[in-house]
């Protein structure tokens, strides 16, 4: 049965169908060879509509929409303007200014390809303008809109939360210490870039242009605080939260720049709609796909297949790592957690291992593999962004990779950069 299924999916990925379509189809495989026949295959479109009914999906569109909104308005633009007035001067400092912009983008957006696009848009061209190879450019702005996976709101985070029951909030406190950890050694690696090839440093700007800037950034920066602010103040869950950032942003973009117009805004609704229904639909299928493999016992073949069940936590760890992170160097991030997130679970709860844990390194191994060769989704999205071959946006990225690795392994052998601030908040 194990080899029915999976051999449905690799023949049907191999044939060019999207993701939804092997998932679908191997379940139904599954559910026939496990059933013997269609006859209660009522059972398995229930478990779709279970996929689909955790209210704390609610959260996805309501971040993606808000996201689309302020990379049509001036939000983003306002917050790459202040990294700039106060890191421009450094060297390498441009280099730099765009990691913390990726940073500050993702505390808003959640979403690693909207990243891409809101901060590789304007910061490219002033990269290579004052010197950085194009390499560098394209490699430096894929792996740090990893950053933008791990800072909270994380759409990542909210499904692994659905799917394993972690408490999503546990899990945006948690990627926020990787986060910056990413964001220091990019910064490290830039400096010693800028130096090495000479690259000249931007006019330090005087203090009434940076005030200037800050004052302009007021209102973006109201994002972060809105988010982590009202949740761990115990005034929003992270529904509710998602629900206020797009209000947020409505009244910012349309009232306050008045940016957005409500023809631009319909335009971005269709947009989030088509998106939202992609993930919507992967999610549901992920889920029908987890109930007929933990029926079939698969998960317990492939665990003992690989002799998981002798590893102590550290062993656990770095498997569930390497599956991860090989996993989405091919397929979707949403999709590897789908499946293979059901696969380790009975390993993990044996193991004892904190799960919040476990999703914090297994959404920066899915952020990691999004942006490896040879598939990671990033690296297509960059290219279609700066129409760049794929050779070149891939060439300057393994020094980025290795540094996120190292973090990866960091988080393994000391837990507390991901669990100081849960902890914290839970003691407090």
């Amino acid at each position: 049965m194990t080899t029915a299924i999976l051999g449905t999916m690799i023949v049907l990925l191999l044939l060019g169908f999207p993701m939804m379509v092997p998932l679908i189809v191997a379940s139904v495989v599954g559910f026939v060879a496990i059933f013997g026949g269609i006859g209660h295959l009522e059972t398995l479109v229930q478990q779709v509509i279970a996929g689909i009914q955790p209210a704390s999906l609610i959260a996805v569109p309501m971040f993606i929409f808000a996201a689309e909104i302020m990379t049509r308005g001036q939000s983003a633009g306002r917050l790459i303007d202040v990294v700039m007035a106060f890191l421009g001067h450094v060297k390498g400092g441009l280099a730099i200014s765009t990691a913390g912009a990726c940073t500050m983008f993702g505390a808003v957006s959640g979403s690693t390809q909207a990243t891409v696009v809101a901060v590789g848009g304007p910061m490219r061209p002033r990269l290579l303008k004052a010197g950085y190879s194009d390499s560098f450019t394209l490699a430096l702005i894929v792996n740090a809109s990893d950053i933008a996976f791990l800072i909270p709101p994380s759409i990542g985070m909210i499904i692994y939360g659905v799917v394993s029951g972690t408490s999503i909030a546990e899990l945006f406190l948690a990627g926020i210490g990787p986060g910056l950890l990413i964001l220091v050694m990019f910064s490290i690696y830039s400096y010693v870039y800028a130096v090495r090839h000479d690259v000249p440093t931007e006019p330090r700007m005087p203090w009434p242009d940076r005030l200037r800037a800050v004052r302009r950034a007021i209102w973006p920066m109201g994002f972060p605080v809105l988010i982590i602010g009202g949740i761990y103040g115990g005034v929003f869950s992270p529904t509710e939260a998602a629900a206020a950032c797009v209000l947020y942003a409505l009244v910012l973009e349309m009232l306050v720049f008045r940016q957005v117009s409500l023809r631009q805004l319909f335009a971005t609704a269709k947009s989030t709609g088509l998106i939202t229904a992609v993930v919507f639909i992967l999610v549901g299928a992920g889920a029908a796909f987890s109930y007929v493999i933990s029926f079939a016992q698969i998960p317990q073949e492939i665990l003992a297949g690989i002799g998981i069940d002798g590893m102590g936590p550290y062993g656990v760890l770095f498997t569930i790592s390497i599956a991860f992170f090989i996993g989405c160097m091919f397929v979707d991030p949403i999709v590897v957690i789908l499946v293979l997130v059901p696969i380790f679970a009975p390993v993990v709860q044996a193991t004892g291992l904190d799960p919040v844990l476990v999703g914090t390194i297994i959404t920066l191994q899915v952020a990691i593999g999004s942006a490896t060769p040879p598939f990671g989704c990033d690296i297509f999205t960059a290219i279609a962004v700066f129409r760049r071959p794929y050779w070149e946006v891939i060439r300057g990225t393994p020094p980025f990779v290795i540094m996120l690795l190292t973090v990866s392994v960091l988080l393994i052998f000391f837990p507390q950069i991901a669990l100081f601030l849960r902890d914290l908040s839970i003691d407090g």
